[in-house]
């Protein structure tokens, strides 16, 4: 049975692969295609015995996470994280019953860069843009990077769209990837008892 998920997911994945279901041509100058060091035989793996952020996984060199405490960042940067990619909206960051700390200020003052790609909300829709810019930052940062939202949700589409788009990954495979980490199935897999599949509304008919 072939079904539309939930629209957050078929907005941010049909915008990441528009162009190749378009048939548009690449750029001309398309962005270096990071080395991601990921076993596509395995699924992200979880990461206990950082405290200070939950949940916290990672996939190759990219840990995903939710939000991260000053202590946990630290820590991060101890096992060699070098750039911090915030998917929270300015409301979320700034509000201090929320996020009680300078997330900016700590992960520069630790030496990473801070990287803000926010997500959710009218202001702050799910694009392509945002897949092209989290492309750029691993492309700019070889090392480990961090990429967060609150609770692991929105850095796992994210992540499924950037390994779609840039990594060639199929989308079960990438899907699969996401859902290991904070992807919930679409509850009508289990009230109808059996899987759902993506289909993309402007995916050209045979």
């Amino acid at each position: 049975m072939s079904r539309i998920r939930p629209r957050l997911l078929a907005t941010l994945l049909a915008a990441a692969l528009a162009p190749a279901l378009a048939g548009q041509e690449p750029p001309e100058d398309p962005p270096v295609v990071a080395d991601l060091q990921i076993d596509r035989s395995g699924l992200p793996a979880r990461i206990d015995g950082i405290e200070g952020v939950q949940p916290l996984f990672r996939d190759g060199r990219v840990f995903i996470a939710g939000q991260p405490s000053p202590e946990a960042l630290a820590q991060l940067h101890a096992q060699g994280v070098t750039a911090v990619v915030n998917l929270r909206t300015p409301a979320e960051t700034e509000d201090r019953q929320r996020v009680p700390y300078d997330e900016a200020a700590a992960v520069v003052a630790l030496g990473m860069e801070y990287i803000s790609i926010p997500l959710g909300g009218a202001e702050h829709p799910y694009t392509s843009q945002a897949v092209d810019r989290f492309a750029k930052a691993l492309a700019d940062h070889p090392g480990p990077v961090l990429m967060h939202c609150t609770i692991g949700w929105r850095a796992s589409y994210l992540w499924v769209a950037y390994l779609i788009r840039e990594q060639g990954f199929a989308l079960s495979d990438a899907l699969a990837r996401g859902e290991a980490i904070a992807i919930t199935p679409d509850p009508l897999e289990g009230l109808l008892g059996r899987a759902l599949t993506v289909q993309y509304v402007d995916e050209p008919q045979p």
